[in-house]
């Protein structure tokens, strides 16, 4: 099956939940329970209609610790109302998510566990304690075996859809093959490095992919430096081919070109694209239109 009919469905379960819970939340009489289950719902809304533009979302933003606090609010403030949804927090754990996240989400847990206590009795808390307990290590397992395929894949992921701009990870997986290639063909390589201006990221982002051809991806290093590879046979092809994108790029940006057996590594890459740290075998141009 396809990655995007894949999207798709999860995008039609995400929306047929949001629709559930807005359903509970008006039968809910109590106005705190409403609350918290329309924000669930908002939750799930938002991250349905935001699935594939990932790029919008940091992955330093802890987006999966609204719900965690959502079910938590629910559980503290409404016990003998939302009980079973207590069940929940194994499924939780399993999100892709930051550790610090997780433990928080294994403390509030074990707070809404023992707010129950006094609703469900000694017996019956210790029975669902002992429950629980295995089917949240099971989903913190089942979270940790996942965790370097969700590594390796968001080294790989475009950062937009529908356009050949990758992460700087995967520009290092890149540099490593290419210069091989270089050695091993007889052509010229060289990077091609982009300091945007403030504000002008995305659509440059976008002119430089349109320019580039198919076999030419474009990277993102930071907020505001785009990068892409270039392969030549000869001199006389990296010149047609710098005229061609430096002709097409927006005015006002710099521009530097690096052969590949100049560029170590990425941190040094970074290094000499600082305004006055041009080096040897760096080319720089400035385009003004």
């Amino acid at each position: 099956m396809q990655s995007k009919y894949k999207v798709g469905l999860m995008r039609l379960n995400l929306w047929a939940a949001a629709l559930l819970l807005i359903l509970l939340a008006y039968l809910s009489e109590p106005l705190t329970s409403a609350l918290l289950l329309a924000l669930a719902s908002v939750w799930l809304m938002v991250t349905a209609s935001r699935l594939e533009f990932s790029y919008r979302r940091p992955a330093a933003v802890p987006w999966q610790l609204l719900p965690s606090l959502l079910l938590a609010g629910l559980l503290i403030t409404e016990p003998e109302r939302h009980a079973l949804w207590i069940w929940v927090w194994p499924a939780l754990l399993m999100l892709p998510q930051p550790g610090w996240v997780l433990a928080l989400s294994c403390a509030l847990a074990g707070v809404t566990w023992w707010r129950l206590a006094e609703l469900l009795g000694i017996e019956q808390t210790l029975f669902s304690g002992l429950v629980l307990l295995p089917l949240m290590l099971l989903g913190l397992s089942r979270n940790r075996y996942l965790l370097p395929t969700r590594s390796k894949a968001r080294q790989r992921m475009r950062l937009v859809p529908g356009l050949p701009l990758w992460s700087s990870q995967q520009l290092a997986i890149d540099l490593r093959l290419e210069r091989a290639r270089c050695r091993r063909e007889g052509v010229h390589g060289e990077l091609m490095l982009i300091r945007t201006p403030r504000g002008q990221f995305w659509p440059l982002a976008q002119d430089l992919c349109r320019l580039t051809l198919e076999f030419e991806n474009c990277y993102r290093l930071d907020r505001r430096t785009l990068a892409t590879l270039l392969l030549s046979r000869n001199d006389e092809q990296v010149m047609k081919r710098r005229k061609v994108l430096l002709k097409g790029l927006r005015p006002h940006v710099e521009v530097r070109f690096i052969a590949l057996s100049q560029v170590a590594s990425l941190e040094d890459l970074a290094a000499q694209f600082k305004p006055g740290r041009a080096k040897e075998g760096i080319e720089t141009e400035r385009h003004d239109g």
